[in-house]
């Protein structure tokens, strides 16, 4: 048997109008997700994007409320954040909703961080791009320090801790489950150093211009679990890595005897998770899509 993978469905976007019933949609696929027995649900972060020619920015309802509603509509499904712009907020504030939303849930967050990448969004938000780099790894050991409990005396660009604390802490002992998102290299290091998990996106060459990210795919997979594999040895890291492929078609898996053999690869590279979507516009549609994929799944021996 190939090695079993985990699965996130990625819920869809708001509707342009204010239709209550669209939430009730993203309800019924989590419920639906919960029934299959697949793991987790997820939603993106995009807080105020530019939407126009040549830029990937796209709608997106708040994360934090969505899965904290969810929260509260189930009980075993997992709330995935994929992936939270840390550079848009304090790392205080992160740490502060996503300990409680694990708190609530009974510690179900899964919470994947990034840089981000659309300058007209950190513009809009007055959100400093151009240090997100270097300011990245202090936001993530600020965010750690603060679920400990204890006093945190630390500074950053833009903010200043002086003995504050946090409390209560989260569900989960030490913090949440944090994964790093990003496709370079860069990312790998920084997941295998101080990250639960790596969660690479499929971009073709195109999207790659517009996200400024490089590309991934089945094909260039391979060579960036490589270079995973490389960095844990050069790090010396002992504890297991998830990594969570994240598949942006919407219809990849319905020609079945293909995906089979997609997800029978994924799992001997050994990706440990795969967040997906399937077509389909009601809610009844899309949760007999998830059904049928999580049969596709099993079929194809990376399921129970």
């Amino acid at each position: 048997m190939s090695n079993r993978i985990n699965f996130s469905f990625s819920l869809p976007r708001p509707d342009p109008e204010p239709d209550p019933s669209s939430i009730d949609t993203c309800l019924a696929i989590a419920e639906g997700v919960e029934r299959s027995g697949l793991e987790a649900v997820s939603v993106s972060d995009h807080p105020f994007p530019l939407e126009q020619p040549g830029q990937a920015g796209h709608q997106a309802h708040d994360p934090f409320v969505m899965l904290g509603y969810l929260a509260g509509a189930t009980s075993s499904v997992r709330l995935h954040f994929s992936l939270i712009v840390l550079p848009y907020r304090n790392p205080f504030l992160v740490a502060r909703m996503l300990g409680t939303l694990d708190l609530v849930s009974r510690g179900r967050v899964i919470a994947a961080l990034g840089l981000g990448y659309l300058r007209p969004e950190f513009e809009a938000l007055g959100a400093d791009r151009e240090h997100r780099v270097e300011d990245f790894a202090g936001s993530v050991a600020a965010m750690r320090a603060a679920w400990t409990g204890e006093p945190v005396t630390l500074s950053g660009r833009g903010w200043r801790a002086a003995g504050n604390r946090m409390l209560p802490v989260p569900f989960t002992s030490p913090h949440p489950v944090l994964w790093c998102g990003g496709n370079t290299q860069r990312a790998i290091d920084h997941a295998v150093r101080d990250f639960d998990g790596w969660s690479p996106f499929e971009v073709n060459e195109a999207g790659s211009a517009m996200t400024r990210s490089a590309s991934s795919s089945l094909s260039t997979l391979p060579d960036q679990l490589a270079g995973l594999r490389e960095s844990i040895e050069r790090q010396g890291r002992t504890t297991p890595i998830d990594v969570c492929f994240v598949r942006t078609s919407r219809r990849w898996h319905q020609d079945e005897s293909r995906a089979i053999d997609e997800l029978g690869r994924l799992a001997e590279l050994g990706v440990t998770w795969v967040e997906f979507t399937v077509a389909g516009t009601e809610a009844a549609e899309i949760v007999d899509n998830i059904d049928r994929f999580a049969e596709l799944a099993r079929r194809a021996g990376v399921r129970d």
